[in-house]
């Protein structure tokens, strides 16, 4: 989904992008002409806050951070939340947007529904994003592009797997929640995100949704992306239950000023250049 005015910023070789969850905040920027990621930042919270609370947060950054108030040819915002729904595009129809959200996310009348068409799975995204966000970057850039996190997710996922024959799992970690996408053949079998508090209640998502979908931890590959480390307690305990555990990886070919923490690390924040 795109929004963009009639005003444009003095075009640069800089492009913004921000991943927006109610549990931290993302920042990156890329230099197109040296294809060199020049700004990395994540933000944390202790507690999940609300949109306001994260609005707050998104400002005072902009007020402090010099690197955030560049002249940027693209901005891009990447809302990461539980509100999205998958719908096949054959029996997509825009006039029905909150009948596909209001049976597994709780929604209000007063929320903005929207949707990312998802090409290499033939489906629809619909989902909820932050719009009081929305609306401030707009205020501030004009045009400006938003996805929801799992578009990116689905997208690069399939596009990497598409010659797998086998099933495979990513699991995308943040600080306090998780997404889970279940390929086999190259088809999704399964995108769901789920929040944890405890490294058991992690791993017993995981295993309950390989559970549901009869897929074997002795047989198949688990792929760790995100905030996520072999010292992490969350890979230890999941080593314990699944035999095939590995790191995913961006595949990316951007040199980086910042160092990245890892390769799979930011998967989501880099992949939606």
């Amino acid at each position: 989904m795109a929004i963009t005015n009639k005003n444009s910023n003095k075009l640069t070789n800089l492009e913004l992008s921000i991943q927006i969850s109610l549990s931290g905040l993302s920042f990156c920027t890329l230099n197109r002409n040296s294809n060199t990621i020049t700004f990395l930042k994540e933000i944390d919270f202790d507690k999940r806050l609300n949109p306001l609370e994260v609005l707050d947060v998104l400002k005072e950054q902009f007020s402090t951070e010099d690197e955030l108030n560049n002249n940027f040819e693209k901005v891009c915002i990447i809302h990461d939340n539980d509100l999205s729904a998958l719908v096949p595009s054959p029996l997509f129809n825009e006039d029905n947007l909150a009948d596909y959200l209001k049976f597994n996310s709780k929604i209000l009348k007063s929320d903005f529904i929207t949707y990312d068409s998802i090409p290499i799975n033939d489906s629809v995204n619909v989902y909820v994003p932050y719009i009081n966000i929305n609306n401030f970057i707009y205020d501030k850039f004009g045009a400006f592009t938003f996805k929801h996190v799992s578009t990116i997710l689905i997208e690069t996922i399939l596009q990497t797997e598409k010659n797998a024959d086998t099933a495979k799992v990513y699991v995308n970690v943040n600080n306090s929640h998780f997404e889970i996408i279940a390929i086999e053949h190259a088809k999704l079998l399964l995108y769901n995100t789920f929040q944890y508090n405890t490294k058991e209640d992690f791993i017993y998502y995981i295993l309950f949704a390989l559970e549901q979908l009869n897929l074997n931890p002795e047989t198949l590959d688990l792929l760790f992306i995100g905030d996520i480390e072999k010292d992490n307690s969350l890979y230890k305990i999941a080593y314990k239950y699944i035999r095939n555990i590995s790191f995913g990886a961006r595949q990316d070919s951007y040199e980086y000023l910042p160092e990245s923490k890892s390769k799979h690390s930011n998967y989501t924040l880099i992949k939606s250049f």
